[in-house]
């Protein structure tokens, strides 16, 4: 490595000047089959980081923790309405603070209060289709990788399987959707076992299995592998929070089915307490895109 060239995760991704045009990748690292990290050779013969999410969510200088410490970040995040990271994380915090309202309802033991959780659950899944929503238009919208091209005109789903980032988003789409289904049908009472579990815990099922893909998948891509420990970069703590949190959904969906006859012990508390603490997952990774969306602004 050259000196002056930043860090992984201290990449300024200034766009290339027509003196600067990138000549060649000289290094490429990503979970396979991804790539989510290329270092560019330019013209001028400065060396250039590109980094998939920060591109596809136009993110600017993100140090470590250490040189930006994490009050001022959120200080500058704490009102950016003119920015689609903000509102990404501000609905998502909201349904993740509704999922989480919804699961203390439900563990409170008054049957008044209990029978309020699952409308607060569905109502839950609304700002969380909404953020996922968002985030997938952004990707689809993000420039070309390798050219820095936009799309001609808005894209409104996009298809671009071969980029880790836009992978990541489709899936968390398609599990929220899934989850709109869950928690509508869940609204219901006196189904039968097998109706309970077609209804209710099946779209519950696989929109976590693709919630624990999507999370995993953006893990990867700050990563640049599968796993990585880079408790200093705050895209690392937004992910890796995010992953917790799909991980304790997919703990919940499990223990969320109804055999034909009782468990041995009440395994819809468990699924809720899980329900609980993936909600916990997404709202402090939720909260913590406000701060790295303030970097945006570096960019303008």
């Amino acid at each position: 490595m050259e000196a002056g060239l930043p860090a992984d995760d201290c990449t300024t991704n200034a766009p290339a000047t027509r003196e600067a045009i990138r000549l060649r990748v000289i290094e490429e690292s990503g979970a396979w089959p991804f790539i989510s990290r290329r270092v560019h050779q330019c013209a001028d013969g400065v060396l250039r980081i590109w980094q998939s999410r920060h591109h596809r969510k136009g993110l600017g200088f993100l140090g470590p923790l250490e040189a930006r410490p994490l009050r001022i970040l959120f200080r500058l995040g704490l009102w950016m309405p003119g920015e689609l990271n903000w509102w990404i994380g501000t609905v998502f915090a909201l349904g993740s603070a509704l999922f989480a309202l919804g699961s203390v309802l439900a563990l409170v033991p008054i049957p008044a209060l209990g029978q309020a959780a699952n409308p607060v659950f569905f109502a839950g899944s609304i700002p969380f289709t909404m953020a996922a929503y968002l985030q997938l238009f952004q990707a689809a919208n993000a420039p070309d990788p390798l050219t820095s091209a936009k799309p001609g005109r808005p894209v409104v789903l996009g298809w671009r399987p071969a980029e880790i980032g836009w992978l990541s988003c489709a899936l968390q789409f398609a599990g929220t959707l899934l989850f709109n289904v869950n928690t509508f049908a869940g609204m219901r009472s006196g189904l039968a076992w097998w109706r309970q579990d077609i209804a209710i815990w099946l779209p519950d099922f696989l929109g976590s299995v693709f919630f624990l893909i999507s999370g995993q998948l953006a893990f990867a891509e700050t990563c640049h592998a599968y796993w990585a420990w880079r408790p200093g970069s705050l895209p690392w703590w937004v992910t890796f929070t995010n992953l917790l949190g799909c991980l304790a959904f997919m703990i919940s969906a499990f223990f969320a089915y109804v055999p034909r006859s009782p468990f041995p012990f009440d395994a819809s508390v468990v699924s809720v307490v899980f329900t609980l603490l993936g909600a916990i997952g997404f709202l402090v990774g939720s909260l913590l895109m406000l701060p790295e969306a303030s970097t945006a602004r570096e960019r303008k």
